[in-house]
Order: structure tokens, then sequence, then C-alpha cells
């Protein structure tokens, strides 16, 4: 799919690698939710940006919404546990992000879905990750966030806390744990401000959607 995206001034060569996850910063948001953030994880994200939107084979779907059959505003792709990833390097990150987080989680990251929003008019709505285990136990969601930064933002199901604004950029890495996923929100809003094309890969164990 041809998807233009600008090459970033700090991501230099096409040589992608990822760094240590020791860098990882925890937030700790209420309700037994928390979220830790690194910051260009993977260098080399151009290369790994163009590779993804050319050679997955992305799909756009409909949804049923007040009686109505809607666009969904991105385009998708799905891999199952047992389907080989796109590119060896989320191979590597899954792996990378297995070891580190193997005692916590307690099982593996399994399943890689990938978002492609095309512009500021692409978004996800407030939602959590509930479709299975992610309603009634604690787990976590890893998202890579390639190409043009984009706001992702958090709020409390019980609106008792503020909404959380945490702005992705090219490379980096968010990942959602404890209870946030049934006890928080999360939204990649809409935005009028001319952004080009970002990748999302949303990487979660079995059974959570």
């Amino acid at each position: 799919m041809a998807v233009h995206l600008q090459g970033s001034l700090f991501d230099q060569g096409d040589e992608i690698a990822l760094g240590p996850l020791d860098g990882l910063r925890r937030t700790e948001l209420g309700h037994g939710a928390w979220t830790d953030v690194l910051a260009q994880w993977v260098t080399g994200a151009d290369a790994l940006f163009d590779a993804l939107a050319r050679d997955v084979e992305w799909r756009a779907e409909q949804r049923v919404m007040y009686e109505r059959v809607v666009e969904v505003p991105r385009l998708l792709s799905f891999f199952g546990a047992d389907d080989p990833l796109p590119h060896p390097s989320l191979e590597e990150a899954r792996t990378a992000l297995n070891a580190h987080y193997a005692a916590e989680l307690g099982e593996p990251f399994v399943t890689a879905g990938l978002c492609l929003y095309r512009d500021g008019r692409d978004s996800v709505a407030w939602h959590g990750d509930t479709i299975g285990r992610g309603s009634s136990e604690d787990t976590m969601v890893a998202i890579l966030s390639l190409g043009a930064p984009r706001q992702l933002a958090l709020r409390p199901r019980r609106r008792d806390a503020a909404t959380v604004h945490m702005p992705l950029g090219h490379g980096d890495l968010i990942v959602m744990g404890g209870s946030c996923q049934r006890t928080w929100e999360h939204a990649v809003p809409k935005t009028s401000r001319a952004v080009g094309p970002r990748i999302s890969v949303q990487f979660r164990p079995q059974g959570v959607r």
C-alpha cells in the first residue's frame, strides 16, 4: 500500500534495532491500572514503517452504529498466535517484551493487531480491550507506535480523575497493565491538524482483544 511518511530527522539509517527495556517509566493511574512508556524504543523506525505500510495486507472494515453501517476510521490487520508476524523486527520486539514482562504478566504476548491511521481523520473511539479475559482479569497490552505522533488519551471509567493525554511518537512503546483495560478507557482522537500516517502494533496475550 502506498503511504507516504516524511522521514524523521532523528531516525538514522535503514538499520532497525531495539533499545533496552530498562528505560521504561511506570505511571500509576489508579484503580490498579498503570502504564509503562519508553520513547524511541525502535531506531530505524522509518524503515520499519515503510515495510509494514507496503507489505501488510491492510483491510477496511465496517461496523453497525446507531442502526447504520459505517466505515471503521482506520485500516486493520490481525496476526493470531500461530501466524508469522509481517516483519522480523516485530518478532524480535515480541520476544523482548515476553522476556521483560514474563514474571509480572505470567504468560506471553502471542497476538499482534495492526492499525494504520492514514491521517488525522482516522481514529479509535473510547474503549477498553474487554473482549475476552480483559473484562475480568488483570492483563497487559503493549503498543509500538510508528509514524506521525498522535495523542493516546486515557480516562477512568468512573470519571473520578482527569483524562490523561500521552503523546506517542515514532518508535515509542507504551504498555498498559494491571486493571487498565477494565477500569480505564483509551482512545486515539481525531485531529484537525495536518498529520501524517501512523501505524500502531498491539501485542496481546491469548484471549485478550
